[in-house]
C-alpha cells in the first residue's frame, strides 16, 4: 500500500471532480442490485458498499437466489468497469467508457436473470445523489479521465487500509467494518459509544469522503455524534481543522495530506488525535 500513498499527489485532490461524479452514478449499479435483491436493513445498510483489495473495487453484498451461486455486483473505478463476482472470482465486466446506464442496466438485468435474482435495472434508489449528464441518458466518458480515475482508486485503497487498521484497534463490536456509503460515496466505520437507536446513541464516526458540496476534494474526517454544545472544540494537530457548517468534524483534506511529510504515518497520527478529541467531546454531553 505504500506505493498508492507515494503517488496521491500525481493528480491534484482538487482534480478530481469528473472522476467522482461519474464513478459515484455508475457504483448505483451495484446499489440497484442490493436493492432489488436484499430486505430492507437498518440505516439502509443492504446499500453499502466494501472495497475489494484484489479487484480493486467497490462491491456489493452477497445476492442469493434460492438455488444458484450467490453474486455480488462491483465497480473497478480505474478501469470504470461494472463486474459480476462470483466466489470472489470475476465472472463477467461491463466496460463503461461511451456506454449508457442503458446499457449497463440490460447487461445487469441479464446478470440477475441468468443467476435468478430480481432484475435491478427498474429498481429504485432511496436517496437522491449529485446530478451529472450520465444520470441523464448522457454516455461515460472515462478515457479522457484515465488518470483521474487511478487517482480516484488510490483514495479509495488508501481509506480502506486506514480505516480497517484504526477498526482492528476499536472494542471488538462497537464500530461496523468499513463500509461505501453510496448515497454520499464516503468510505467509513461508525464507533458506537452509547444505548439507543443510529438518531439518538453516542457514536463518532471515522471516514473518507472522495469530495462533495462541502469539500470538492478527498478528505478525512471524524464527526461526532450527538453535535457537541462546545463552541472552542479542542485543538487539533495541523494542517487538520475542525468544520462546523451543518455538521460539526475534524477534517484533513487531501491537499493537506499530499503536502505532509510521512503521509501515511502523519494521517494516522491526525486521526488517532481526532478521534480523541470527538471521544472528549462526546462525553462531554
Amino acid at each position: 500500500m505504500a506505493q498508492d500513498w507515494d503517488d496521491l499527489g500525481a493528480v491534484a485532490p482538487a482534480a478530481l471532480g469528473e472522476a467522482r461524479l461519474q464513478a459515484h452514478h455508475a457504483v448505483q449499479w451495484a446499489t440497484r442490485a442490493a436493492c432489488a435483491n436484499l430486505a430492507p436493513m437498518p440505516g439502509d445498510s443492504q446499500t453499502n458498499l466494501g472495497w475489494d483489495r484484489t479487484n480493486a473495487a467497490l462491491v456489493s453484498h452477497e445476492l442469493r437466489a434460492a438455488s444458484g451461486e450467490p453474486l455480488s455486483i462491483g465497480l473497478r473505478i480505474e478501469a470504470m468497469t461494472l463486474i459480476a463476482l462470483h466466489g470472489g472470482a470475476i465472472a463477467d465486466q461491463f466496460p463503461l467508457d461511451g456506454k449508457r446506464d442503458a446499457g449497463a442496466g440490460a447487461w445487469l438485468d441479464r446478470l440477475a436473470a441468468s443467476a435468478g435474482l430480481a432484475l435491478p435495472g427498474g429498481a429504485s434508489l432511496p436517496y437522491a445523489i449529485p446530478a451529472h449528464p450520465v444520470g441523464d441518458g448522457a454516455a461515460y466518458s472515462c478515457a479522457p479521465h484515465q488518470a483521474e480515475f487511478a487517482a480516484l482508486a488510490r483514495w479509495f485503497a488508501i481509506a480502506d487500509e486506514t480505516l480497517g487498521a484504526i477498526h482492528d484497534r476499536l472494542p471488538t463490536g462497537e464500530a461496523s467494518q468499513p463500509r461505501c456509503w453510496p448515497h454520499h460515496f464516503d468510505l467509513a466505520t461508525l464507533w458506537t459509544l452509547g444505548d439507543g437507536d443510529a438518531e439518538t446513541a453516542a457514536s463518532i464516526g471515522i471516514g473518507m469522503c472522495p469530495g462533495d458540496s462541502y469539500y470538492a476534494q478527498p478528505y478525512f474526517y471524524v464527526s461526532p455524534w450527538p453535535r457537541p454544545a462546545e463552541d472552542k472544540p479542542p485543538s487539533l494537530p495541523l494542517p487538520g481543522h475542525w468544520h462546523t457548517q451543518d455538521f460539526i468534524g475534524a477534517i484533513l483534506t487531501g491537499e493537506d495530506i499530499v503536502e505532509l511529510t510521512d503521509r501515511r504515518a502523519n494521517t494516522r497520527q491526525f486521526l488517532d488525535a481526532a478521534i480523541a478529541a470527538a471521544r472528549g467531546l462526546v462525553a462531554a454531553r
